[in-house]
């Protein structure tokens, strides 16, 4: 370990924290201290959802990665929603090949046990369909769809959208979060 890592002892601070689910409540208190000091309530009243393939590392067990054929991408998928700042208030991460659609009622159904105050998700095409109903009806929840125009090419900045891919940005500069084609080299593992 490097000579500035503290000493291995902080790790039972950790550990005893997430065993009590403080990291949980930690994370939610700081985001609310964000959203007060840019000017917003502590609880969000609206979320962007989306989703993200990431190839899964050379460790990963087959039964929990998969194959996306749309996107030709082997690994898992990270599910999120964030609110409109960008700070996640939800996120769960399936195999590849389990669609949007799929995750996400799992993931709204859980958004709305824990932000009561959520009225409005924001999203992209592939959460279109009977989704938005049962949105509406059993979680009492608008999932608004943000599409692209049928005459856009290349890439566009679409409405809130843009918050959710920005979100996906910064997990990629973790590196324990961001998976790489090929494995490292030995001398670069240490």
């Amino acid at each position: 370990m490097p000579a500035d890592f503290p000493g291995w002892r902080v790790y039972a601070f950790f550990r005893r924290w997430r065993e009590h689910g403080l990291i949980t409540e930690f994370h939610d208190r700081l985001r609310g201290k964000v959203r007060e000091r840019e000017g917003r309530g502590a609880e969000p009243t609206a979320g962007i959802i989306d989703a993200q393939s990431v190839r899964a590392a050379a460790t990963v067990p087959a039964a929990s990665g998969g194959y996306d054929g749309g996107k030709k991408v082997p690994g898992r998928k990270r599910h999120i929603v964030t609110d409109t700042l960008g700070l996640l208030l939800v996120v769960c991460v399936t195999a590849e090949n389990i669609g949007d659609r799929d995750a996400a009622a799992g993931l709204l159904d859980r958004l709305r046990r824990l932000h009561r105050d959520i009225t409005l998700v924001w999203a992209d095409g592939g959460y279109t369909g009977s989704l938005v109903d049962w949105c509406r009806q059993k979680l009492a929840l608008t999932l608004e769809i943000i599409k692209r125009t049928d005459d856009t090419t290349g890439f566009v900045v679409l409405p809130r959208r843009w918050v959710a891919e920005r979100t996906f940005a910064w997990l990629m500069h973790s590196r324990r979060l961001a998976r790489t084609t090929r494995p490292c080299p030995p001398a670069a593992r240490r």
